[in-house]
């Protein structure tokens, strides 16, 4: 009597759950995402050889554009909950008698850097669009008599005494400019701060390999 010969079937895989799976991992990204604000002005920051690496949280950036307008970002740490900078917008507002509504702090924690008088900050958030909120950033003024970028960096410490200092000026900002934003981190003991470059790669000589 001859052998029954059984039937052999191909293993089959079912990918509707990982399918499933990949959508639900996706529809969580784009809920949790959130998208980096644009800066407040254009800068094209000068090369250099420098590979210090540059903090990604815990850190206060000052911008100069080309046309020497001052800008001042700080971030929330790495524990958003602490809403540091709500803390430092209300500070400001304190000091010059300008009182912030939620709906306005809540708008300033997700925004990127800024740059104009704090008399002027209410209008800012409350503009209609980001065209307009542009128009408005003359700049923060460091001037002697009226040094607002002095306070913002002496609020941000206050609520954060971990935080790291970045220059980013563009390559055409006048010199004096820079000069005076050093001054004032200075003026806060602020000695010790990130100058943030475009890395640019150099070929040394063959002399100086050689050697």
């Amino acid at each position: 009597m001859g052998k029954i010969k059984l039937a052999v079937k191909t293993p089959r895989i079912d990918m509707t759950p990982m399918v499933d799976l990949f959508f639900l991992l996706l529809v969580f990204f784009i809920l949790t995402a959130t998208f980096r604000p644009e800066e407040a002005a254009p800068i094209t920051t000068p090369t250099s050889t420098s590979n210090a690496p540059i903090p990604d949280a815990h850190l206060v950036t000052i911008l100069i554009s080309k046309d020497d307008k001052v800008f001042f970002n700080v971030d929330n740490g790495t524990d958003s909950t602490e809403h540091i900078r709500a803390k430092v917008l209300q500070a400001i507002g304190s000091n010059y008698q300008i009182r912030f509504t939620p709906k306005e702090i809540k708008k300033f924690e997700g925004l990127a850097s800024f740059g104009l008088p704090a008399a002027k900050l209410k209008d800012f958030l409350n503009a209609p669009d980001s065209k307009t909120r542009e128009l408005m950033q003359v700049g923060i003024p460091i001037d002697s008599t009226d040094n607002q970028l002095l306070m913002w960096i002496r609020f941000a410490r206050t609520y954060n005494s971990n935080l790291a200092f970045a220059i980013k000026g563009d390559g055409a900002a006048n010199y004096p400019i820079v000069k005076k934003v050093i001054a004032v981190l200075q003026d806060n003991n602020v000695n010790k701060f990130n100058l943030t470059t475009d890395l640019k790669a150099v070929e040394l000589p063959a002399e100086f390999i050689n050697k």
